[in-house]
């Protein structure tokens, strides 16, 4: 604290930021007083220079976060991970996923696997962000880390339907540095689904997403989209055709942050 007030060091290490959190409750100060203070991190370690902007906040990219007490919630829970809601450590190489919707015409299961990059020094986890559908009971929302990673501290919030989780590295990454990781997520609430967005905080190299559906619920209508923010209109949208085995997908390389998405209309 010394060295960050004469000017000389800041905080910027997990612990650091830790202490000053601690400081804020301690001298009575309103919550982020002094973690708004330290602005951006300053680019450490090799291969610093042309790596991507400053990531916007998570909020920015968060699907469905139009209601402002969303975004609100969303906030806090990731600042009580340890300040993490402003991490840019980490970007998004490489991200594919697949969606299984069931005969209740539910999301019941979410596999993801993902390359990540750190573009700054001492990234060792990744923060996993869900939103449930209206009626969602976050209670029974499961997260199952599958390969190369862990699982960490979780945050739930019912009113929200918001999820917050640590999937946690084996190892510190130094910049530049990748991480593989494979996680399953899985909420059997039951809730209709009519769409899935994926946010991207940084640019990213490529993502693929696959929706597969039940026999017995198929759509009628099948539509990728992909859009600058939760309140902005679809900038890019195209028709899907389900396959053989009832599943549509897409690919998309060199996005920008935003989000990208399937949606599709039931009979």
């Amino acid at each position: 604290m010394s060295y960050w007030q004469q000017g000389l060091r800041r905080p910027e290490r997990p612990e650091s930021l830790r202490a000053v959190r601690a400081l804020e409750e301690i001298l009575v100060l309103p919550p982020r007083s002094l973690m708004a203070l330290l602005g951006p991190p300053r680019p450490r370690g090799r291969g610093a220079e042309g790596l991507p902007p400053v990531a916007p906040p998570y909020v920015d990219v968060m699907p469905h976060t139009a209601v402002m007490e969303s975004s609100r919630t969303l906030s806090a829970m990731l600042y009580d991970l340890d300040g993490v809601a402003d991490d840019r450590r980490l970007h998004i190489v490489a991200m594919y996923e697949t969606l299984r919707i069931g005969p209740d015409r539910s999301a019941t299961r979410r596999e993801t696997f993902q390359v990540v990059r750190a573009h700054e020094d001492a990234a060792d986890r990744y923060i996993m962000v869900y939103r449930g559908g209206l009626g969602c009971d976050v209670e029974r929302v499961r997260i199952r880390a599958l390969e190369d990673c862990r699982v960490g501290r979780v945050r739930r919030d019912g009113p929200t339907a918001l999820v917050v989780a640590e999937l946690l590295f084996d190892r510190v990454l130094q910049t530049g540095e990748t991480q593989v990781i494979r996680y399953e997520l899985a909420d059997p609430s039951g809730v209709e689904t009519v769409e899935y967005e994926r946010g991207f905080r940084h640019p990213a190299g490529q993502y693929a997403l696959r929706v597969g559906f039940d026999p017995s619920a198929l759509p009628a209508r099948v539509q990728r989209f992909a859009r600058r923010g939760p309140g902005a209109g679809d900038h890019d949208r195209g028709e899907l055709t389900l396959n053989a085995h009832h599943a549509a997908h897409l690919v998309v390389t060199s996005l920008e942050p935003g989000l990208v998405g399937i949606r599709w209309t039931w009979p």
